[in-house]
């Protein structure tokens, strides 16, 4: 015979009489009638080519062959058993197994050691994989499969994507302690538009958010490859930057080289979201670690209500 012509059920019948020594008990335990559980027992035994029960007046007794098969068999009913609870693990909302989560590089330094002690104490039997890379590598290793969800700064092209915003994230100025924007009034985006203005390379979105903040042209400034190079520009004296509050150390400037100066309350700024697969069967579960995020939204973010935007859990491309 083939693994075809077993049946579970067969093998719970089995076990239940080697429990209970007794067909009327077995069949009691398993809710059937003794005829209905000594003839699958019987075809068991026919099918398996071996008798696992010696039936006497009083009393039923394993065979030796019926040690081996009802040992087996629990074995068996045990994994089972486990299949089922893996099923039902992965219909719920917490999530469990491994998860390959990626930040674009100018969040995840500052953003995952923040959360991290949290994220494990809320999903404890989630095996987190961390990356970082650029917006579009993110897009393109969440569309493949090698990455199953992602923080990242809108807008992006949501084609396929479940996106859920998080948090915004303001921008603060960096400057050197010298320059005339060290001092003054309300800052607008639009002081900051001049040929000192210090930028990252082409292909990270922190660049395009901040020429766009600034009216700038996409030329202007020179470029550097990091935040922490930028800051290094800034502080030698390079020119000034935009740098996104999560990567601004608490307290002044200890070398009192540079300055970190916040906008009027019109001020540029980033919203962060988290994207994955609208076909990602974890729906649920990638819904709650959104949630979470947005629960946990760093000081000095502004974090989404779960009733916030339109484009709130949306698949749909942005307008």
């Amino acid at each position: 015979m083939n693994v075809s012509g077993l049946s579970l059920r067969d093998l719970e019948y089995a076990v239940a009489v080697a429990d209970e020594s007794h067909f009327g008990r077995a069949a009691e335990r398993c809710n059937v009638s003794q005829p209905t559980l000594s003839v699958q027992v019987r075809k068991l035994e026919e099918a398996l080519g071996v008798v696992l029960f010696e039936r006497g007046n009083r009393r039923v007794m394993l065979t030796p062959a019926g040690q081996s098969i009802v040992r087996q068999a629990r074995t068996v009913l045990a994994e089972a058993q486990r299949l089922l609870a893996l099923a039902s693990e992965g219909r719920g909302a917490p999530l469990t197994g491994r998860l390959v989560l990626a930040a674009i590089q100018t969040l995840g330094p500052y953003l995952f050691p923040l959360v991290l002690r949290t994220l494990r104490q809320e999903f404890p039997v989630l095996s987190l994989a961390l990356s970082e890379a650029r917006t579009a590598e993110i897009l393109e290793g969440l569309r493949d499969g090698r990455i199953d969800a992602a923080l990242i700064s809108l807008p992006v092209p949501t084609s396929g994507l479940t996106v859920s915003p998080l948090f915004i994230e303001p921008f603060l100025l960096a400057c050197p302690s010298d320059h005339a924007l060290a001092q003054g009034g309300a800052l607008r985006a639009t002081d900051i538009a001049g040929p000192d203005l210090l930028l990252l390379d082409e292909g990270n979105c922190l660049r395009d958010q901040a020429v766009a903040a600034c009216g700038a042209g996409s030329a202007a400034g020179r470029h550097a490859t990091s935040l922490e190079t930028l800051r290094s520009m800034v502080a030698a004296g390079a020119g000034y930057t935009l740098l996104p509050a999560l990567a601004v150390p608490a307290g002044a400037d200890a070398s009192g080289l540079t300055v970190t100066r916040s906008f009027d309350v019109d001020g540029p700024g980033r919203t962060i979201a988290l994207a994955w697969r609208s076909s990602d069967p974890r729906a649920a579960g990638l819904s709650h670690l959104a949630g979470f995020f947005r629960a946990h939204a760093p000081a000095g973010t502004a974090a989404f209500r779960d009733d916030a935007g339109a484009n709130r859990d949306s698949g749909a491309d942005p307008v």
